[in-house]
């Protein structure tokens, strides 16, 4: 069982006076009661009160176990605005980054809950990937541009040809291959936050091979 952030006798030190209002925001976004996110929390529903109308600041403990149930940030807790990023990824600009065969490259900003990857997938009997099958948290969408793509999403394959889309949640077992000569073209999108390219596309080879 995951331990709860203890909760304080003594008040803690420093002043976030923009947390208060935000931790109710984020509550009532979330349609969540103030027992039921008490509850989630590890905290009761008297000291959660008193964390969102300023009358106890939270712990960095509290902090992160709050963060986890908004489905949110420390940094978003706080308010901390992020810097500015260029809305605009050139295509000249997307160096190529390989990993057992594949080809990546980046398709959107980086540190965003989506991230965007522009893939090729070649064919072949040496390609590591093929029979690697992927499990883990988010959402998938692909869309092949060129070359026929074979998908398997659990126990059932798909053949894709250029134009067709997937839209996936990552938790099913699946496995991507080309089913052409030349390889295949993707565009590739997932919802996984804070993922590197090996990590969001490699997955973990723990979980599993061929199906």
């Amino acid at each position: 069982m995951t331990s709860s952030p203890a909760e304080p006798s003594p008040e803690p030190s420093g002043d976030l006076p923009a947390v208060a209002p935000r931790l109710r925001a984020l509550r009532r976004r979330s349609g969540l009661t103030l027992e039921a996110a008490s509850q989630r929390v590890g905290l009761s529903p008297a000291h959660l009160s008193r964390l969102e109308t300023g009358r106890r600041q939270p712990s960095l403990p509290m902090l992160l176990a709050l963060a986890r149930t908004y489905g949110t940030t420390v940094s978003d807790l706080l308010g901390e605005v992020p810097p500015e990023r260029d809305p605009i990824v050139r295509g000249e600009e997307a160096s190529a980054s390989e990993a057992d065969g594949w080809t990546y490259r980046q398709a959107g900003a980086p540190g965003r809950a989506m991230q965007a990857l522009r893939l090729h997938v070649p064919r072949g009997p040496n390609v590591p990937q093929d029979d690697l099958v992927r499990v883990h948290p988010g959402e998938e969408w692909l869309y092949v541009t060129t070359g026929r793509l074979k998908l398997t999403l659990g126990d059932t394959s798909y053949a894709l040809e250029p134009g067709d889309a997937a839209h996936f949640d990552s938790l099913t077992p699946h496995r991507i291959a080309a089913a052409s000569p030349g390889g295949v073209d993707l565009l590739f999108v997932h919802t996984l936050l804070r993922s590197g390219v090996s990590e969001l596309c490699l997955g973990n080879r723990a979980y599993g091979r061929g199906l």
